[in-house]
């Protein structure tokens, strides 16, 4: 029975998990030895994290580009890295002050959208159902007023200041590092699971290099997909904005982008800048703006959602939901951005190991026939 024991996979698996669960549960028991090691890993998760993102991005230009012209690889990346270097020099030139200049304008009218609130407000305490109410009295209590809101600005700015100053030098330090990182993960990526499979045993080595290729194809497939959609509904976005007239609908279509990101909630996300600035004033372009983020939204679930990620995650609506609540109270919004394809990633590893168990019993089976 022992040897049964001894031969199975899921004992073989089930004792590397109780093992490291273990060494982790002592880690968190003798934090002073493995703080630094903590610290150590705080400090290379930014510049890993946008590296590999990245990564993911460039590394099919960069086989692309090696299979078609037929150039060494080390060619093909410099090439993809200047590329790379020629965006983000034309975002800075280009893109970034268009976006300080609208926010500044959008500063600039904001005593006018809260004056436009507090009309409507107005408006509303006319209502007879309402006389009881001294609304323009409650106003006051909030202290929305520009000066107001300019000072708690100030305030929490200054209190803030050693924050921002060690915010900017994390920032340097990952603009220094990330483009080294990606450089030596496009270059030498290819090596990665020949290394990791010398670490298990050799009758489990084709089993991990599978594993390996079925997270690699999860997590490619999202991020790059990703990526497209990003693009494509803020482009979408800030073209419908301009043609029904909204103010600054370069800068709500970056938003309604970036918010994307967000699976379900983040189309919402994006449309409620654009419709707080002009329901009060403009309650027509408003409806308008909502009519503009429905259709770019069906055009990217039916089009571009199933060509670019397809059913690669097969991850049902609510578990997304659940999974962006959870992930959001224990890591915030970095938490909503990874929730997902970090669910996606254990949901793989999971199903490898039910289906690797699976198919062991069933070669035994097999056998004793």
């Amino acid at each position: 029975m022992f040897e049964k024991l001894k031969a199975s996979k899921l004992m073989y698996w089930s004792v590397e998990l109780l093992v490291l669960a273990t060494l982790i549960f002592v880690s968190t028991k003798i934090d002073f030895v493995f703080k630094p090691v903590g610290t150590f890993f705080s400090t290379l998760f930014g510049p890993v994290l946008i590296a590999g993102f990245l990564y993911y991005l460039l590394n099919p230009i960069v086989n692309l580009l090696t299979r078609v012209t037929k150039m060494k690889r080390i060619y093909g990346i410099i090439i993809v890295l200047l590329l790379l270097l020629g965006t983000l020099v034309w975002v800075v030139l280009a893109v970034i002050p268009s976006l300080v200049t609208q926010l500044a304008s959008l500063a600039e009218n904001t005593p006018q959208f809260i004056k436009g609130l507090q009309d409507w407000l107005t408006e509303i305490a006319k209502n007879p159902a309402l006389q009881n109410i001294d609304i323009e009295a409650q106003i006051d209590k909030l202290d929305i007023s520009y000066g107001s809101l300019i000072q708690k600005f100030l305030s929490g700015l200054s209190s803030s200041l050693g924050s921002i100053v060690g915010g900017v030098a994390t920032t340097a330090v990952t603009v220094i590092t990330v483009p080294f990182i990606l450089f030596y993960m496009l270059k030498d990526g290819y090596r990665l699971v020949p290394n990791i499979q010398r670490f298990f045993p050799k009758n489990s080595r084709d089993e991990i290099v599978e594993l390996l290729g079925e997270m690699n194809h999860t997590l490619s497939s999202y991020i790059s997909g990703q990526a497209i959609e990003c693009v494509f509904v803020a482009t979408c976005t800030f073209i419908g904005y301009q043609i029904i007239g909204v103010q600054y609908a370069f800068l709500f279509g970056v938003v309604a982008g970036v918010t994307n990101l967000i699976p379900y909630l983040g189309p919402y996300l994006g449309l409620l800048p654009a419709v707080l600035v002009t329901v009060f004033n403009e309650p027509i372009k408003a409806l308008l703006c909502c009519v503009v983020v429905l259709v770019v939204q069906q055009l990217d679930g039916n089009i571009i959602y199933p060509n670019v990620i397809g059913k690669s995650l097969k991850i049902h609506p609510l578990t997304i939901i659940l999974v962006l609540l959870v992930a959001g109270n224990i890591a915030g919004l970095l938490g909503i951005f990874l929730g997902v394809p970090f669910y996606a990633i254990c949901r793989t590893i999971v199903i490898f190991v039910v289906r690797m168990v699976r198919n062991d019993r069933t070669k035994k089976l097999e056998t004793i026939k």
